[in-house]
């Protein structure tokens, strides 16, 4: 599954989206645990050098951006893996331009972040809900191509996905999230607001997709009626996107640390050998917060 297959390289018709694909659940368990493993070593790799990226998630309301966002939890340590969920602009966010608020976000050297939507909030939300004016909206596309050419060019990987599902498939999820208690907390009045303005979210995600799927920060259209597809479909795209030109070989010991713990931890020979052994490690996979 590569990431190109899902590259917006035209203006998408969402509307003419028909294939959902789906997954074994077992084929699903198994794919999803060796690409946390490699998010992992990619996430170490980055440790201690100049490598940080930054992962942008839009898509339709109850689309899966939160599962996707959990199960990366999952797998990266919390020391240098941030999430940032966007919500509207407080009274101090509204007073500024629109951008500054994720600048203050943006990954520093070592770090991968994900964003739980994002800038993109100008040329959607915005635009739909009549909070910035036609000039301002317009004006958007310019500006984030602008600020995320500058951000690729000064060496942040930037990957853009966009979860679609269904109308329908939407509504199954509305009902899911009505009916389960655990679920019901997510369920909010926008939600059905939002949900009213489907054609017109529709014609702002495909102009988005059109104006701002560039060649150095495309966007990746993910249909995911399927959540373990999508989820597949995602980390995959990351891993490959995130991983390209990088070694994940483990990095040797440091000579000093070594003779110190050696003296610590009264190693023999044998226990010197395998920890100046570089082979590839096991990854270490958190599945529900446990590690396995």
């Amino acid at each position: 599954m590569k990431s190109r297959k899902f590259v917006v390289t035209r203006r998408p018709r969402l509307a003419e989206i028909a294939d959902h694909p789906n997954i074994e659940l077992v084929d699903y368990e198994r794919r999803l645990t060796s690409l946390q493993g490699t998010l992992q070593l990619i996430q170490q790799a980055y440790l201690g050098t100049s490598q940080r990226a930054l992962i942008v998630l839009e898509g339709w309301d109850t689309a899966g951006k939160g599962g996707i966002v959990r199960r990366l939890g999952w797998a990266l340590d919390p020391r240098s893996f941030k999430v940032h969920p966007i919500a509207a602009p407080d009274e101090h966010e509204r007073a500024e331009h629109y951008l500054q608020r994720f600048w203050r976000r943006l990954p520093e050297q070592s770090q991968i972040v994900a964003f739980d939507r994002s800038w993109y909030g100008r040329v959607l939300v915005e635009r739909v809900e009549g909070l910035a004016t036609t000039t301002e909206w317009r004006r958007a596309y310019r500006e984030i191509n602008e600020f995320e050419q500058m951000l690729v060019e000064s060496g942040t990987r930037l990957v853009k996905l966009f979860l679609h599902i269904t109308p329908d498939e939407q509504v199954r999820r509305f009902r899911d999230r009505l009916t389960d208690p655990v679920k019901r907390w997510k369920l909010s009045y926008e939600d059905f607001r939002n949900r009213a303005h489907w054609s017109d979210y529709q014609t702002a995600i495909e102009d988005m997709m059109e104006e701002t799927s560039t060649k150095q920060a495309p966007w990746h259209l993910i249909p995911g009626n399927s959540k373990p597809y999508g989820r597949i479909a995602v980390f995959g795209i990351l891993a490959e996107r995130l991983g390209k030109d990088v070694s994940l070989a483990p990095r040797p010991i440091d000579p000093s640390l070594l003779k110190v713990a050696k003296r610590a931890l009264a190693l023999s020979a044998a226990d010197i050998a395998r920890a100046s052994n570089s082979g590839k490690p096991k990854a270490r996979v958190k599945s529900n917060g446990l590690e396995v």
